[in-house]
């Protein structure tokens, strides 16, 4: 067991907690609770910690994973695990997980593409929101710019709710080139946006398909929003101009799902 929080695995856990270049250097993520600990994908698990008390109280369930899966664990006293947990009130089980980004190809071969594009999103849990939608509404893959902020970040994690797992993933140097791929796949790409000549329900979404979504204050760029092939706006009631990034997602993804249903 782990007593000291000058242990070198301790200091690693603080670090991947709060730096981003860390985490990619390694490839790797932390994931805290319970819920994240039993879905995460067993070959991308690299290590578990577990809190003393934690461990005793779950003992004998924790012995039969452990054991059927091979899993690479430390127990920490609860002192020490509340140090390198990134919540008021830690769970008990913390995760080192591997990082996995998919590919573009793969989201090309995907049977009629449902794509989520964001470009410069700075909320952590927007992002979390929006993956944990794209799961339940059947998105094909998000892709990211280079601008957003990291899908790693604890706090986005945990908004995921276990959806990073599952939900492919890519960050791309350029989404205005990647439009322009998608365009020659055949994949149609809707700009949410104040000026769309139509409301987002009035489109077909039932072929490949792209939503592009901008930045929370912002909206998007004018040169992505050049290469869009179609605008479309959400009406919207009263003064307001514009809906939270992950609500506008949400309505533009369910749309399609609603379709393609």
């Amino acid at each position: 067991m782990i007593t000291s929080t000058a242990n070198q695995q301790v200091k690693l856990l603080v670090q991947l907690n709060k730096k981003r270049k860390l985490r990619d250097e390694r490839g790797v993520f932390l994931v805290e609770g319970p819920k994240m600990f039993r879905e995460a994908p067993r070959e991308r698990l690299e290590k578990v910690y577990f809190s003393e008390s934690f461990y005793e109280k779950h003992r004998e369930a924790l012995a039969r994973r452990i054991q059927s899966e091979k899993l690479d664990y430390e127990i920490l006293d609860d002192h020490v695990f509340k140090t390198v947990s990134d919540t008021q009130t830690p769970q008990g089980v913390l995760c080192i997980v591997r990082q996995q980004e998919s590919s573009l190809d793969a989201f090309l071969k995907a049977e009629k593409p449902l794509l989520l594009l964001l470009e410069n999103l700075q909320d952590p849990g927007n992002l979390g929101t929006i993956l944990r939608t794209a799961e339940g509404a059947g998105v094909t893959g998000v892709i990211l710019s280079k601008g957003c902020v990291d899908l790693y970040n604890p706090k986005t994690i945990r908004s995921t709710m276990g959806s990073v797992y599952r939900v492919p993933t890519l960050y791309t140097e350029d989404l205005c080139q990647t439009v322009e791929v998608l365009k020659k796949h055949g994949i149609r790409s809707y700009a949410a946006h104040l000026k769309g000549a139509n409301f987002y329900d009035q489109e077909n979404y039932q072929s490949g398909t792209a939503f592009l979504i901008g930045n929370e204050g912002n909206g998007l760029t004018e040169e992505l929003t050049e290469k869009a092939d179609t605008l479309i706006r959400i009406p919207m009631e009263g003064q307001l101009e514009s809906l939270n990034a992950g609500v506008a997602s949400a309505i533009l993804m369910y749309e399609a799902y609603r379709q393609r249903r």
